[in-house]
């Protein structure tokens, strides 16, 4: 069966153009923190609220959609992020800036499960390629986005931000002609776990394992995401430098994601599972090391070994339980990675005690208690 081009082009476009506004929040806390006076807690409690609409609630979305079939919950919630993100620039307080980043990552939560899906009813033979493709279109917008919104922010200002809303909508008008309806996994008359048992079927072993596994980087990555802006301003580097560390950390993880899926197609998901997990608290003990221009090499490297997984945790788990694409893409790519990022208020509490470096560097320990589990993945499991 061959890949339906243009529909894997829409669905990508989707994933960059909801993914490009989420973007915006993270780089700008800076900007929110000298603007509104927050704290690093409260900056924790914006992420982890952010993380917790957006993905959390995804399995249940997922579910919601597919009983639905509509592709509402694919528009109307591109339509919230498109909306209320630009709309945080103007917010006059910690309160309306947390109301304006919930609705926002709602609308994140429900066009996520239903586009991710759909990718492999049009990939063909190329299931992780695609799927590494689909993501590079999340990840990519995570990588441009913050260089985007911290030059465009600088040059006219955190009030302007509404007017990028414009493009967003236009590119939404276009997708309405293109998307088709979705296409229902069968459980709709199953109840919600009754769906979610239905879904992982005899699997539900091993994705709990790979859960797990994508839920200690998502601890991990949504950790250094949230507040590597934060620490580079604090070192000296302006707004829009710590924006393309931001954003070099998110586009070599774009490239190395597409790398793992083109690859994970020819030698099974275990061995680049593995690697990455190998190397990837090395790299990021070394980004907090270096100091100078060597951080955005740092942050290139460190970037590229986190992110490199993100795609495999999805395709290996729908490989694994194809009756079940959406909700088990709402599990590992919502609830995993969600959950990750809901500990950020944590965090923040102990970078207000402790200060940011030495939190974040006992945290580059933690992706080495994911390969013990890793061993445990089935061998064999490909997806092309």
């Amino acid at each position: 069966m061959s890949s339906n081009l243009k529909i894997l082009f829409a669905l990508t476009l989707i994933h960059f153009a909801g993914d490009f506004y989420t973007s915006f929040i993270n780089p700008l806390f800076p900007v929110f923190v000298d603007k509104l006076g927050l704290s690093l807690t409260q900056v924790g409690i914006i992420a982890g609220t952010m993380r917790l609409l957006a993905f959390i609630v995804q399995p249940t979305v997922g579910y919601l959609a597919d009983r639905y079939q509509s592709r509402a919950f694919i528009f109307i919630g591109l339509s919230l992020t498109i909306v209320f993100i630009p709309l945080t620039g103007i917010a006059p307080n910690f309160w309306i800036l947390l109301l304006c980043v919930a609705l926002g990552s709602l609308g994140s939560s429900m066009f996520h499960p239903s586009v991710t899906g759909m990718v492999p009813l049009y990939a063909g033979t190329r299931a992780g390629l695609s799927m590494s493709i689909f993501n590079t279109g999340g990840t990519l917008a995570f990588g441009l986005g913050p260089l985007f919104i911290t030059w465009y922010v600088a040059f006219f200002g955190l009030t302007a931000m509404p007017a990028t809303m414009i493009a967003g909508l236009l590119v939404l008008a276009y997708l309405f002609t293109v998307i088709p309806k979705p296409q229902s996994e069968g459980m709709k008359h199953s109840g919600f776990f009754g769906a979610l048992k239905e879904s992982l079927g005899s699997a539900w072993k091993v994705i709990a394992l790979i859960w797990l596994v994508m839920f200690l980087r998502a601890l991990v990555g949504q950790s250094f995401l949230t507040f590597m802006p934060v620490l580079f301003v604090q070192k000296g580097f302006s707004v829009v430098s710590a924006g393309t560390i931001y954003a070099l950390f998110l586009v070599s993880g774009t490239l190395s994601g597409l790398l793992s899926g083109y690859i994970s197609d020819r030698i099974g998901f275990k061995p680049v599972f593995l690697f990455t997990f190998l190397f990837m608290g090395p790299a990021l003990w070394l980004l907090m090391q270096l100091n100078g221009n060597w951080i955005y090499f740092g942050a290139a490297l460190a970037g590229s070994f986190v992110l490199a997984p993100l795609p495999l945790g999805v395709t290996m788990a729908q490989t694994l339980a194809p009756k079940g694409r959406s909700m088990v893409a709402s599990l590992m790519m919502g609830f995993a990675y969600g959950l990750g990022g809901v500990i950020a208020p944590i965090v923040g509490k102990l970078a207000d005690t402790y200060t940011i470096t030495p939190v974040l560097t006992v945290m580059t320990c933690i992706p080495l208690f994911a390969i013990p589990i890793i061993a445990l993945f089935p061998r064999a499991c490909s997806a092309g």
